[in-house]
């Protein structure tokens, strides 16, 4: 057990590291921030910043020293480097990293264990790509196995033709099977060190150009009748991978059932509603398993809740979001306000 008073250490200076710094402090802890970005808008909020590339061996060593334990906001962070770290513990581990930051490897992970993803192929050159459209069939997506998000990485493909006018970048690749679904939905829990799973309730997801736009507890009827089949295959993954702290898995809600979409092995936008709108936030409740303290209730406390991105220029409507008294706002700090990217978002209970 890390006690209150201690460093936390976050790889990673984005919003999710901002929010588990928030919560950290809450519980007494110090944050210390690394990151390769000299605008780290978790270090505005955090007592320590080391800012460094992710194989700057030399800075990471400094840091681990620094820090009684170490976490990540994300799931993009180079494994083999974290080596330098030594024997300060690492909470989610390197195999969580490992599987979730793989397209490929979390599918196939996933089917192991005897969940369903979508129909899938790998994808290393335009020969494999037309295999995979005559096995799994258009439409579909073509998505990059590593460092894709909100969109980025993906390319929608409706017909073979489209297949044959695409300049196909020159990484591993995947191609998936569109899923005829009813609803989407993001299963959330959190696994202490001693095996204890906590799941929040599911919320139903919105998106829009690939960005999460909307997620909304309860969720509807379709995804209700499936949440126990997800959570069980989600347990079974962090317990497959010995995962320490909040563990998100998305899915689609179809006739024949849950279909797995992505894995993130840490605290999800699809979560942000639980600050508000549980007794203990994803935020909070990481920070306790990764320093070993009792995992917090995750029981809802109202009868819903809504949250919206703000998404770009959707920011600035600030003012009028505040006008309300019942909104919630969370403003992330960034600086430059860009089309698609995240500035924060507001939550509304509903009593």
């Amino acid at each position: 057990m890390i006690a209150p008073g201690e460093t936390i250490g976050i790889l990673g200076g984005g919003q999710l590291g901002r929010m588990i710094a928030l919560a950290a402090a809450n519980l007494g802890y110090r944050c210390h921030v690394y990151a390769p970005e000299t605008d780290s808008i978790a270090a505005d909020v955090c007592a320590g910043f080391t800012c460094a590339g992710w194989y700057d061996a030399e800075a990471l060593a400094a840091f681990a020293k620094s820090c009684a334990v170490v976490t990540y906001e994300f799931e993009n962070v180079p494994v083999a480097p974290l080596a330098a770290l030594g024997s300060v513990s690492l909470h989610p581990g390197t195999r969580s990293l490992e599987v979730a930051q793989d397209r490929a490897a979390e599918k196939s992970f996933v089917e192991w264990l005897g969940g369903r993803p979508a129909p899938w192929a790998t994808v290393d050159n335009a020969e494999d790509l037309a295999a995979a459209i005559a096995k799994i069939g258009t439409p579909g997506i073509l998505k990059t196995r590593r460092d894709g998000y909100d969109g980025k990485g993906q390319w929608r493909i409706m017909t073979p033709e489209d297949a044959a006018g695409l300049d196909l970048p020159q990484v591993p690749l995947v191609y998936e099977g569109f899923v005829d679904f009813e609803a989407e939905f993001s299963v959330i829990l959190v696994r202490g060190a001693d095996g204890d799973v906590r799941f929040w309730d599911s919320a139903q997801n919105a998106h829009k150009a690939g960005i999460l736009s909307q997620s909304v507890v309860p969720a509807g009827d379709a995804v209700r009748a499936q949440v126990e089949a997800a959570r069980a295959l989600a347990k079974q993954v962090a317990d497959a991978l010995g995962h320490v702290g909040v563990l998100t898995l998305e899915f689609f809600a179809t006739a024949a059932g849950p279909v797995f979409n992505e894995m993130a092995p840490r605290v999800h936008n699809s979560g942000h509603w639980t600050i508000e709108g549980a007794l203990t936030s994803q935020f909070e409740n990481h920070v306790r398993a990764i320093c070993g303290l009792p995992l917090g209730s995750t029981e809802l406390c109202a009868a819903g809740v809504v949250m919206d991105n703000l998404i770009g220029d959707e920011a600035h409507d600030w003012p009028a979001i505040l006008s309300d008294p019942a909104n919630h706002l969370h403003l992330y700090g960034k600086a430059a306000v860009r089309p698609g990217r995240k500035m924060g978002h507001v939550t509304r209970l509903v009593l």
